[in-house]
């Protein structure tokens, strides 16, 4: 597997510059978080990357081709993309939300062969909706819906998983759940990058963080050397309590400082 890069990227929105002269080169093998402020250009990065979104200026490849020559069903298969807030609108059973994730291999999803039933029942465990699978998408919960969601990403197989917010309609437990599973999927083998705007939950999960500010890349490094407290204070308007400690690297907001 390849890496994911980002060269001199550049993205306007209307009269709004969304992304200014990124350069990324995200590994496989780790989970990579990226954070920062509302409007920092997180979830335009991200569609960039998954090439729903064609950038103004530079450019964005995996394994040196570019993503926007690949035709859409190989990019489809190749990169898994979840963006936030995810909505089902018919009541189709979780077992079949799922199943959808296996259209970009060409198959039905009311009629798998063995490789994509073995797909489905592997991200319906990964996400721990066993016991849901007849349930209608429309009866879950906000949680259990997204992660149902997150269960059709995972179908897909792809080796490059791109989330926007996996967390933020879950509760503390299944806030864990989820995060370990993209451990997990990147321990073995996948390229995946998430967004998130838990600061704890990134330093202790990330195995290495990207900080966006206002379209701008500030910092990609380990956890502990993006989030420091002089970057948290600039970018965030926070200060910060940061430590190390048995668990791992810890930063926990304070209180939020004045505005200059």
């Amino acid at each position: 597997m390849s890496a994911l890069a980002a060269r001199s990227l550049s993205v306007r929105l209307g009269r709004n510059q969304a992304l200014s002269g990124i350069d990324l080169t995200l590994p496989p093998g780790r989970l990579t978080v990226v954070v920062g402020p509302n409007g920092a250009g997180k979830s335009t990065l991200l569609r960039t990357l998954a090439g729903l979104m064609a950038p103004s200026e530079g450019s964005a490849t995996l394994g040196g081709v570019s993503i926007w020559t690949m035709r859409a069903a190989e990019r489809a298969r190749t990169i898994a993309y979840l963006p936030q807030g995810g909505q089902v609108a018919w009541p189709l059973s979780v077992a079949s939300v799922v199943a959808l994730g296996r259209l970009p291999h060409g198959e039905a999803p009311d009629a798998l062969p063995p490789d994509g039933r073995e797909a489905v029942a592997a991200a319906i465990a990964a996400v721990g909706l066993q016991g849901y699978e007849d349930r209608p998408a429309t009866e879950l919960s906000g949680g259990e819906r997204a992660r149902a969601l997150l269960a059709r990403a995972l179908a897909t197989r792809a080796p490059v998983l791109l989330v926007d917010e996996p967390i933020a309609a879950l509760d503390p437990r299944h806030e864990l759940v989820v995060l370990e599973v993209l451990k997990a999927h990147a321990r073995a083998g996948a390229l995946v990058v998430a967004i998130m705007h838990n600061l704890t939950l990134a330093a202790r999960f990330a195995d290495e963080i990207v900080l966006l500010d206002r379209g701008r890349l500030q910092a990609h490094d380990t956890p502990s050397a993006v989030l420091t407290e002089e970057r948290l204070a600039r970018s965030f308007g926070i200060a910060a309590h940061i430590a190390h400690e048995t668990g791992g690297f810890v930063v926990v907001a304070d209180r939020p400082l004045p505005q200059t």
